[in-house]
């Protein structure tokens, strides 16, 4: 080989090598600029859903976040150790969730005397449950602003088949709900379920409530 032909190569070699890097260059920005988009209007989303929360709180009846749904606010949820904070929806279909954390339909509003199950997603909004022990602090803000502190008693597995959550009225309980593993989505049974009860401060209120609804 020519010396002549060795340099044409080599310029060749580094034209290439040039090329490849660019395109890299380009794909690892338009990967970016999407992140950077899909996080941005993201964060809209809460930022509106937040609006909304304090509209309510300020005026009074719901407040949707957005005029394509009937999806509202309905509490405040707060790990205040962990320094989370969460606006809960109404509803916990796949839309809903992926917003926020929702409302399971049926049973006790968050913060209500009985037994209230907000749901979210694992490896979204409720990325924290697993941090949860027993002895944490949780609080719910209820629509008329007043709050209601709750400790964690339990944080498990639960099969879904199996597991049944009450949800009648008494007693304060807050349950938060998450699919356990992404496997086998919308056939998954297994569930990571945090349970808390009505934080002693306020269990003599509670209890009080309680009763005066059983004796009605």
């Amino acid at each position: 080989m020519t010396p002549k032909a060795t340099f044409s190569g080599r310029r060749l070699h580094r034209a290439l090598t040039a090329i490849t890097a660019l395109l890299l260059v380009l794909v690892l920005w338009q990967l970016g600029s999407g992140s950077w988009m899909t996080a941005k209007a993201q964060d809209g989303k809460v930022l509106e859903v937040a609006e909304a929360w304090e509209a309510q709180l300020e005026k009074g009846p719901q407040h949707r976040p957005w005029t394509w749904t009937d999806v509202h606010p309905v509490a405040r949820l707060e790990a205040p150790e962990l320094g989370v904070s969460l606006i809960v929806l109404s509803g916990a279909d796949a839309q809903t969730l992926d917003q926020g954390p929702g409302h399971i339909e049926g049973t006790v509003p968050p913060g209500g005397n009985g037994h209230s199950i907000i749901s979210g997603q694992r490896d979204g909004h409720f990325h924290f449950l697993e941090s949860l022990e027993p002895g944490s602090k949780l609080r719910v803000q209820r629509p008329d602003g007043q709050w209601r502190n709750y400790r964690v008693t339990s944080a498990e597995v639960m099969d879904s088949r199996q597991a049944q959550l009450a949800s009648g009225s008494g007693w304060p309980v807050l349950s938060l709900v998450a699919r356990w593993s992404a496997d086998g989505a919308g056939g998954n049974p297994w569930r990571y379920v945090v349970t808390a009860e009505v934080a002693a401060e306020q269990a003599e209120l509670a209890e009080a409530v309680v009763t005066e609804v059983m004796n009605d």
